[in-house]
């Protein structure tokens, strides 16, 4: 039964990380695009989480995390560049 739940969930992500490179490649708003890759950032850290089930390896959790860390940061950053034409 885990093994169906993970392969239903590895292919639900894969299919959501190709709606969202696509999501990407073509909207137009640099609002909608910031949110876009977000969004594509967090997908990809989930199917990390999920590899680093499936291989019983902590190196891709952690991997994982600072994936998340990094897509947070620049989703900040590009949003406040957005906003307000300047970083800090």
């Amino acid at each position: 039964m885990h093994e169906i739940v993970f392969y239903a969930a590895f292919v639900w992500m894969t299919v959501l990380l190709v709606v969202s490179a696509a999501a990407v490649i073509r909207l137009r708003s640099t609002a909608a695009r910031i949110l876009a890759l977000d969004m594509l950032t967090l997908i990809l850290a989930a199917l990390l989480v999920l590899y680093a089930d499936a291989t019983r390896s902590s190196y891709y959790m952690d991997a994982a995390l600072i994936l998340s860390l990094l897509a947070f940061m620049a989703t900040l950053i590009l949003s406040r560049y957005y906003g307000e034409r300047k970083i800090f």
